[in-house]
């Protein structure tokens, strides 16, 4: 690729007290990496994140990326963050184009633009921010000179929406996918070739997905009739996993923001995938198997973060935190250090019926915050539909233990829209909010702590593809809102708050989540409007989606429908290693509140054991 890169660091500095937030787009952070390209001809990689700096920042993908590509002494690798509105009015005026952070060079000219994928609410903002590069939206329309537009992340094994718009998609975990794509490249570079000649190269690469070899044909009721390969393009694309995660390369340092950021803290991963099997739940399923990182390796890992990022709180990462087979070893070994730095421990995603008084004096040994359990649904039956594995016990129980324990500030995330409720499942939520309030009130007034504040945060459920609801019709705004109306009117004590999603983003994210290609001209049509950022009250516009759908000759209605099990779907060339009959047994059992048992329990034969690793070979009574 020939070099015109353009260096807009004047220009930025100039309209900086103009915008906003302006520390969102200054760089130079500590731990930042800066390379100079006056002295070598890098690899240029550009890691976009659809969304304003403090949400990408918060995102461990990129970090964990961002680290080991800088790793390469041929690659350099730079952050690029869309833009808030004032900022890009400003841009578009002073002719300033999408620019990286750490160079300020407009990355039109980079050879990568790369996309994690992690809200369908941010597809808007992707249009918006190739636009703003100057780089052709469409990949048809790109050139030699122009950058190949990558995208990965837990919706890219359904994103056909953006199909046209991305050259290729890496399915599954990037560490070493990643790294094959840079070699690949720096061969390709080093030797010329076409663009067709190195997407045809690297779809050889397990968990590489190039959409423009496959062709799509829909039947007259605008279904999928056949997804078919061109040329030597696999059926199908089976995502990649990393099989030891003690060898998995890891940062040791993390860059530090200057401003806050939604996730201000060092962050240890645990493990990846879930054993539990919720059915609404497409992390768990697409992570599958569960794999763990050793104690010690964890250990090591964060007393170094902390020693080089200087942050007072750590927090563990996985699906599932009290999941973690060596938890109380690793947790007594952690505090050992945070408490002797004064740093706070957070363990979130604790399953309710794990919570123990031990977890609970762990979590508050430096410093109490807020506690958050996960309920799901309001009744019995509605969290058997779902597989959550847990009971109104359990519930009662961790809210008795955290009262007890001096906690006066519990967040209860509960989800509406699901399938086979009814509005005595909603209602139920305000019920078991009312029963947390008398676990509270059971407690002697002198022993219990001030202050009591329960939050019910209730969002709308949204079919998701590799779960056993990807077949299930989702609820219309309307039925969401009267839903919304009913739970509202169901709270009783005064002492609950309620918090609810708006129900037309979830709509529109359940579109984007099970969509097909044609969806593409909508978000061209979309961005034709001045769409962006959907995933914010203040910018998102149903009219203009509605305009535009009308305009492309689609309707909502289409995407959101139940679909039948033998109905071909959109993104059925990609393999994420769980079985299509496991997930539609799954379905099955959920219309009959069947449960099904967790991975360490038992094998349900969902079939990641094809993977050669993780839970479905540990010792530990699974039945392969």
């Amino acid at each position: 690729m020939s070099r015109k890169i353009k260096n807009f660091k004047d220009k930025i500095d100039k309209i900086l007290p103009l915008v906003t937030k302006p520390t969102r787009y200054v760089g130079n952070e500590f731990n930042s990496i800066h390379k100079d390209t006056s002295k070598k001809d890098y690899i240029r990689f550009a890691f976009c994140f659809a969304d304003v700096y403090e949400v990408g920042m918060s995102h461990l993908g990129m970090k964990i990326l961002y680290s080991l590509l800088n790793e390469r002494e041929d690659t350099y690798c730079e952050r690029v963050f869309a833009p808030w509105v004032d900022m890009e009015d400003v841009m578009r005026r002073e002719n300033i184009p999408l620019f990286a952070l750490e160079s300020m060079d407009s990355v039109e000219n980079f050879d990568f633009m790369g996309f994690t994928l992690q809200y369908e609410m941010s597809y808007s903002n992707i249009i918006n921010m190739l636009d703003l590069a100057r780089v052709p939206l469409l990949s048809k329309d790109r050139g030699e000179d122009h950058p190949f537009v990558i995208a990965g992340g837990p919706c890219a094994y359904s994103a056909e929406a953006l199909a046209d718009f991305v050259d290729f998609f890496c399915l599954g975990e990037g560490e070493e996918m990643n790294m094959e794509v840079m070699d690949t490249y720096a061969n390709w570079k080093k030797h010329g070739g076409t663009r067709a000649e190195f997407l045809k190269e690297i779809s050889k690469i397990e968990g590489i997905y190039v959409p423009s070899f496959y062709d799509v044909s829909y039947n007259d009721d605008g279904t999928v009739n056949a997804i078919t390969p061109i040329g030597d393009a696999p059926k199908t694309v089976k995502k990649r996993i990393i099989k030891d995660l003690d060898k998995v390369y890891y940062p040791d340092k993390f860059i530090v923001p200057f401003q806050e950021i939604v996730h201000d803290r060092a962050m240890i991963e645990v493990f990846r995938g879930c054993i539990r099997g919720c059915r609404f739940c497409q992390a768990g399923m697409i992570y599958r198997p569960v794999r763990e990182k050793s104690a010690g390796v964890l250990t090591d890992c964060a007393d170094r973060l902390l020693k080089n990022t200087g942050y007072e709180e750590i927090s563990l990462s996985s699906l599932s935190t009290s999941d973690y087979t060596e938890l109380e070893p690793f947790t007594n070994d952690l505090l050992k250090i945070t408490e002797d730095k004064k740093v706070s421990l957070s363990l979130p995603s604790l399953r309710l019926d794990s919570f123990s008084m031990d977890l609970m004096e762990k979590v508050q040994k430096v410093r109490k915050s807020s506690l958050t359990f996960a309920p799901e649904a309001g009744t019995q039956r509605m969290r058997d539909v779902i597989n959550k594995g847990i009971t109104e016990e359990d519930l009662l129980n961790g809210a008795s233990l955290a009262f007890n324990g001096g906690y006066s500030s519990v967040k209860l995330y509960f989800m509406i829209g699901l399938p086979f409720e009814t509005l005595d499942d909603v209602a139920g939520i305000a019920d078991l909010g009312k029963k947390v309030v008398g676990q509270y009130h059971a407690i002697e007034k002198d022993k219990r702590p001030k202050g009591l504040r329960i939050t019910l945060s209730v969002s709308s459920f949204v079919p998701k593809a590799f779960t056993p609801f990807q077949w299930a019709r989702q609820n219309t705004t309307e039925e969401l809102r009267e839903k919304q109306a009913h739970l509202k009117n169901s709270i009783t004590a005064k002492q609950l708050t309620y918090n609810y999603h708006e129900a037309p983003v979830s709509v529109l994210e359940g579109v984007f989540a099970r969509g097909d290609r044609r969806l593409s001209n909508v978000l061209i049509k979309a961005h034709e409007k001045g769409v962006r950022f959907d995933g914010w009250a203040e910018h998102f516009s149903m009219d203009k989606w509605k305009e535009a759908f009308s305009e492309c000759g689609l309707t909502m209605d289409f995407y959101t429908r139940e679909r039948d099990f033998d109905e071909i779907l959109p993104w059925d060339m990609i393999d994420v290693g769980v079985k299509k009959e496991f997930l539609i047994s799954e379905a099955k059992k959920a219309e009959k509140a069947i449960v099904t048992p967790n991975c360490r329990q038992g094998c349900s034969n969902c079939g990641a054991n094809s993977f050669g690793t993780g839970v479905c070979f540990e010792k530990r009574g699974a039945k392969n």
